[in-house]
């Protein structure tokens, strides 16, 4: 199966699809798909890549994440397998104009908001009781299910995900290659990597590299690189509270302390000790 564009299966009457994930990790390619997708981690933990940011999930967290935004769920393996409750349709699943209907007037932000994909950060509870109420239904019962969803959806408070928008799906090829370099960081992101290194990777010249990552993910190389350093350490920061700064710093591979304050407080707001007892 090529990694873009992921087509959900199907049959051909059903234009609402609830799907159960579990398993050792989530599946961890790099894709992207017409439909928007609804989703409740159950069980795991791991690093979220959604457009153009990178993010720590972990059990309990619902997510919605828009059409065509490639993303990816890297698992932490664990002692229990991953598991997640999604939920995929279109805007266009009941028809063309079926949301655009006055009685859904309401659910204007809830389809604005999910082009960049959002982060669910109130009535989390009750929202994923919905999600793990609706695998059992069928037809009209998943439909109307489905819609109270969407309604408690568009109330909660919310957490944006990324901000680049993707005007296009990407080609099976620069999908491929962005899977490679991707797999490559997420392997070897605790030890230094320089340019030549990743280009060669890619067989790219340096500035062919540069413009070819920059124009798909609209940042640098090195700002993603850094971006997952930091999102590494902010695990580390919740789940290791035996370890030190320094320590954290160095298993997340940031070469000095300093360097490692001025990057994270830089995407964070505040420093990693700050971070910490934050969560406390």
């Amino acid at each position: 199966m090529k990694v873009f564009p992921f087509k959900i299966p199907k049959p051909l009457d059903e234009h609402l699809i609830v799907q159960v994930d579990k398993e050792p990790i989530f599946y961890n390619k790099l894709h992207q798909h017409e439909e928007i997708q609804i989703s409740y981690i159950v069980n795991g933990n791991g690093k979220l890549l959604v457009g153009d940011s990178i993010h720590q999930f972990s059990t309990g967290d619902i997510y919605v994440i828009g059409s065509n935004l490639p993303h990816v769920f890297k698992s932490i393996p664990g002692q229990i397998d991953a598991h997640m409750i999604t939920v995929f349709f279109t805007k266009k699943s009941f028809g063309a104009v079926f949301f655009n209907l006055p009685y859904f007037k309401d659910l204007g932000d809830f389809f604005a908001n999910a082009t960049g994909g959002f982060k669910i950060t109130s009535n989390q509870k009750q929202i994923a009781q919905q999600l793990i109420e609706i695998q059992s239904n069928q037809k009209l019962k998943l439909f109307i299910s489905f819609l109270e969803l969407i309604e408690e959806l568009s109330k909660a408070t919310t957490e944006p995900l990324s901000t680049f928008i993707y005007s296009k799906t990407l080609s099976s090829t620069e999908g491929e290659r962005l899977q490679d370099i991707f797999d490559f960081v997420f392997k070897n992101f605790q030890q230094p990597i320089s340019l030549d290194e990743i280009a060669k990777m890619a067989c790219m010249t340096p500035n062919a590299f540069c413009r070819f990552f920059k124009q798909r993910t609209d940042k640098t190389f090195f700002q993603f690189l850094i971006e997952l350093r930091v999102a590494h350490a902010c695990q580390l920061l919740i789940s290791n509270k035996e370890l030190t700064v320094n320590m954290i710093a160095e298993l997340s591979g940031f070469n000095s302390i300093s360097n490692f304050n001025k990057k994270f407080k830089k995407i964070k707001g505040i420093t990693p000790t700050q971070y910490q007892q934050s969560i406390l």
